[in-house]
């Protein structure tokens, strides 16, 4: 079991500096992976050193149901991020949002980029619906999110007239609440555009702002930052639970 351990926090340490030599991550999120690397070396000295052994049956009991609980609560969030992957929305809506991510100084994050193309597709197949472009400026960004994405949609061919934007958002949660001022009241059905593994939280963020049938529309996202993207997105639907942003289920 220790080597199994140590092997873990190889692996962890390994993928950091793989997502950090790649200069791709918008966030600093990844440094997690530093700490998941020191909590399985911490496990492997301690299984070698046979220190569980000598603790209170009581406090190693806990230890194991307090894991065994943390383990269950990921896995069930975990596969409800999954059961948004596949999202392929339906023709005919009236509107599409498409969510916010990382813009550079060369324009759209290769994630942004993604969901951006999939909104194009979408729209190019529905000639009658409108798109709304959501995300304001980071401190890392040249210009607000919404005015690269809105640039990028205009350099695919889609009318300028189709599309609407907001731009001062900071989080996903406020991609959908400004958004919804911009969309008629009577509209309760609208495409939500984003990667596959945000699918499940953005429809969720939804319906709890107003869109109360909004269907996921996924972009692919790239595989190697898909560990690091899903972790990330359980802490993030944990936290919007947490806060009364969205509900688990309908």
């Amino acid at each position: 079991m220790a080597y199994i351990c140590w092997a873990l926090a190889g692996l962890c340490v390994l993928y950091c500096i793989g997502v950090i030599l790649t200069k791709a991550a918008g966030t600093s999120f990844y440094l997690i992976w530093f700490v998941l690397a020191a909590f399985f070396a911490c496990l492997a000295l301690g299984l070698e050193r046979d220190v569980f052994s000598h603790w209170p049956r009581a406090l190693l009991v806990s230890a194991l149901c307090v894991l065994g609980a943390g383990a269950a609560v990921f896995l069930f969030v975990e596969g409800l991020v999954l059961s948004g992957f596949f999202a392929k929305g339906e023709d005919g809506l009236s509107y599409i949002v498409v969510l916010g991510a990382q813009i550079k100084e060369n324009g759209p994050s290769v994630a942004l980029s993604k969901r951006l193309d999939a909104a194009a597709a979408y729209l190019e197949e529905n000639p009658e619906t409108l798109c709304v472009v959501s995300g304001g400026q980071g401190p890392n960004e040249p210009v607000t999110e919404a005015s690269g994405m809105r640039e990028y949609l205009l350099q695919k061919g889609i009318a300028r007239e189709r599309i609407l934007s907001e731009d001062q958002s900071r989080n996903t949660q406020q991609n959908l609440e400004f958004s919804r001022r911009l969309i008629p009241a009577e509209v309760k059905k609208v495409g939500i555009v984003t990667s596959n593994f945000h699918v499940y939280r953005g429809t969720r963020l939804a319906k709890a702002q107003g869109f109360p049938e909004a269907v996921g529309i996924a972009a692919p996202s790239g595989a190697y930052f898909l560990p690091n993207n899903m972790l990330r997105e359980f802490f993030g639907v944990i936290k919007d639970w947490a806060c009364g942003n969205m509900r688990l289920a309908a």
